[in-house]
C-alpha cells in the first residue's frame, strides 16, 4: 500500500488506527496529534479492575461503545509490545504486575502500540495532546513517559467540562467530578509554540485597571516609574518632581519626556511622584494557563451539537491547534469521531488527517464538512469499499459496519442497534416538505440485506412502511431483485411530493449505489435533515477570541 500521498491536503481513513498509521503515515510527517481515545469512565472501579480469564471473544470497538476488555486481542497486543523491549515494554510489565489481567491493562495494552506509532509520525518539533479523564490519566501519563520520555512532558491541562453537580445521587460519597485531563507532550526539547492569552477577569480589572481616562474612555492602571538602584542620569528633577526618598528614576530624562508627549504620565494633583499610565486595550491578556474554565461544554440545544456522545467543543480544539501548530501544518486525530479536530483544523488553515474505525463516524464527518465548508473543503476518503467485492468482504467481516457504510451511500442514518429490536428497519432518512403553513417532516426507511433476498423481504418492507407511516421504503442488497420482487415493490404505488412522483418501495443493489444511482426522492436543496446540519464555518475570531486581545473582559 502507498504511504500518505504527498500532494493530498486532507484525508479521512476508515479502519483501525494502528493499521492505518503503520500503512499510510510516514515517519516525522505530522506536526500535531490530538487524540480522545474511547474509555468508559462511568464504570465502577471494582468492575474496571475485575479479573478476566482472557478467553472472551474479541469485539470491535464501535461508536457509542466506550469500553475495552481483556480478551485475546488485548493479550496479543500486550505480548507484541512486551517482546519489543525498551521502556514501553517495562512499563506494561509493571502495569500487569500491579493491575493483573484487568480491563484497565487491556486499555493500556491497546494504547501502547498506538502511542508508539504516533510518536514515530511526529516531527521532531511536534506535539501530542491526549484527552482523557481522571479514571486513567495517571496510568496514561506513565505510559506516555515511557514513549516520549519524562523530560518531554510539558503540561497537565485541566478542562472544566461540566457545571457543578453531585455524584451522591449515584450512591457515591465523594466530590462532584467535573473535569477532564489533557496531557501535553512534545517529541523533543524544541517544539512549535504560539503563546495565547485569555481575558482578564472582572475582579482583576476593578482592582488594577480602575481608572478611566476622560474623553477617550480608555481604562488604565498606574505603574511605578522608579527603581531601587541607580543607572545613569536617574536623580534628575522632572517638572518639579523627584523620585521617592531612597529611589531613582527607572528611565532617562529623554524617555520621560517622550512618555509625557504621548500623554502617558499621571501627575497626582496633590503633588508627589508621577506614574506611568498602562492602558488595558494595549495589553494582550493573561498568558494561557493550565486550568481552562472559560470553554463551556456543548449545550443540549447548541447549534454545534451533532448528537455524537463524546463531542468536544470546537473552541477547545481550536485553542490546542492554534497554540501548537502554524498554518499549513499537518494535524492528526486517530480517533476522530464526529470530526471536531478536523473542523477546527480546516478553519485554522491546517492540513489534516482523520482516522476512525466506524463508517458512521466517516459519514458524519463527510456530512459535517459539506455543511460547514461547502466545496472549499477538499479531502479524500481511504479505506471504504469501492467495489462490490470490497463490500462483500466488509459484510462478512462486520454486518453493522456494512450497514453503516451502505446507508452512508444514500445519506441515511442508522437506527439504534438493539438485538431483536430493529423491527425491520436498519436506517432512516428525513426530509422536509413546504406545507401551506409550515414545513412537514417526512421520512424514508431502509432495510439492508447482505444475504439472499426473496419476495417476502419486499412484502415485509411494505408492511413496515405502512406501520411506520413513512413515505418511502428502500431495500438495499447485493443480489439483483427478481421480476416477482419488482412486482411486489410496484404494488406499493407512488408517493406524490411537490417535486414529482416517487415509487414508495424502491429496490437498489450495492453495485448500483457504487455506480452512482441513489434513492428517487425529493432533492430540493436544504430538505434532507437525516443528520443534524452542522453550522457554517466559524470565523477565526469566533473560534479563538483570545487571539484578538483581552479587551474589556
Amino acid at each position: 500500500m502507498p504511504n500518505q500521498p504527498r500532494d493530498q491536503e486532507n484525508t479521512l481513513y476508515y479502519g483501525d488506527n494502528l493499521d492505518i498509521l503503520r500503512r499510510y503515515v510516514d515517519d516525522e510527517s505530522v506536526d500535531l496529534v490530538y487524540l480522545d481515545p474511547p474509555f468508559n469512565s462511568a464504570r465502577n472501579f471494582n468492575v474496571l479492575f475485575a479479573e478476566q480469564d482472557g478467553t472472551r471473544a474479541a469485539a470491535q470497538i464501535r461508536v457509542f461503545e466506550d469500553t475495552w476488555q481483556w480478551d485475546e486481542a488485548a493479550a496479543a497486543s500486550y505480548h507484541e509490545v512486551v517482546e519489543r523491549g525498551g521502556k514501553v515494554s517495562e512499563a506494561l510489565q509493571a502495569f500487569r504486575r500491579f493491575l493483573g489481567d484487568s480491563d484497565m491493562l487491556a486499555y493500556l495494552s491497546m494504547m501502547a502500540p498506538r502511542l508508539a506509532e504516533l510518536h514515530r509520525v511526529l516531527k521532531s518539533t511536534g506535539s501530542l495532546y491526549l484527552h482523557c479523564d481522571p479514571t486513567a490519566s495517571h496510568y496514561l501519563k506513565l505510559l506516555l513517559d515511557s514513549v516520549f520520555a519524562p523530560q518531554n512532558f510539558r503540561t497537565e491541562i485541566i478542562w472544566k467540562r461540566s457545571s457543578a453537580h453531585s455524584d451522591a445521587k449515584q450512591g457515591r460519597k465523594q466530590h462532584g467530578r467535573i473535569h477532564d485531563v489533557i496531557l501535553f507532550y512534545t517529541k523533543s526539547d524544541e517544539w512549535k509554540w504560539n503563546t495565547l492569552y485569555t481575558p482578564y477577569d472582572q475582579e482583576y480589572l476593578h482592582a488594577f485597571y480602575k481608572y478611566i481616562e476622560p474623553g477617550t474612555g480608555r481604562r488604565y492602571r498606574l505603574d511605578n516609574l522608579t527603581a531601587a538602584k541607580p543607572g545613569g542620569d536617574t536623580l534628575y528633577e522632572y517638572k518639579g518632581r523627584k523620585p521617592y526618598k531612597g529611589r531613582y528614576w527607572a528611565y532617562s530624562r529623554e524617555k520621560m519626556e517622550a512618555f509625557d508627549r504621548d500623554g502617558r504620565l499621571f501627575f497626582p494633583p496633590s503633588g508627589g511622584t508621577p506614574s506611568y499610565k498602562r492602558y488595558l486595550d494595549e495589553m494582550q491578556g493573561v498568558p494561557l494557563q493550565d486550568v481552562w474554565t472559560d470553554i463551556a461544554p456543548i449545550g443540549a440545544q447548541a447549534a454545534e451539537r451533532l448528537g455524537y456522545p463524546t463531542q468536544k467543543p470546537e473552541a477547545l480544539l481550536g485553542r490546542i491547534i492554534a497554540s501548537s501548530s502554524n498554518e499549513g501544518d499537518v494535524v492528526l486525530d486517530p480517533f476522530c469521531g464526529c470530526g471536531t479536530t478536523i473542523a477546527a483544523a480546516q478553519t485554522l488553515k491546517r492540513r489534516w488527517i482523520g482516522i476512525d474505525i466506524t463508517h458512521l463516524a466517516i459519514n458524519l464527518i463527510r456530512t459535517r464538512l459539506i455543511d460547514t465548508y461547502g466545496t472549499s473543503a477538499k479531502f479524500s476518503v481511504i479505506g471504504e469499499p469501492t467495489t462490490v467485492e470490497d463490500a462483500e468482504v466488509l459484510a462478512k467481516t462486520d454486518q453493522y459496519q456494512f450497514q453503516w457504510w451502505a446507508l452512508g451511500l444514500v445519506g441515511a442514518r442508522p437506527v439504534e442497534q438493539k438485538k431483536g429490536a430493529d423491527k425491520g428497519i436498519d436506517g432512516r432518512l428525513y426530509f422536509h416538505e413546504e406545507g401551506k403553513k409550515s414545513k412537514q417532516t417526512r421520512s424514508a426507511i431502509f432495510s439492508v440485506k447482505a444475504g439472499h433476498i426473496t419476495s417476502s423481504h419486499v412484502r415485509d418492507l411494505v408492511g413496515v412502511l405502512a406501520r411506520e407511516k413513512a413515505e418511502l421504503g428502500v431495500l438495499i442488497s447485493f443480489e439483483e431483485p427478481t421480476r416477482d420482487m419488482r412486482k411486489e415493490a410496484a404494488s406499493a404505488g407512488f408517493y406524490e411530493s411537490p417535486w414529482g412522483r416517487h415509487a414508495r418501495v424502491q429496490l437498489l443493489t450495492v453495485g448500483e449505489l457504487l455506480e452512482g444511482k441513489t434513492v428517487d426522492m425529493p432533492r430540493t436543496a436544504g430538505t434532507n435533515r437525516t443528520f443534524k446540519t452542522a453550522p457554517k464555518a466559524k470565523k477565526v475570531k469566533e473560534l479563538l477570541p483570545e487571539l484578538f486581545g483581552s479587551g474589556e473582559a
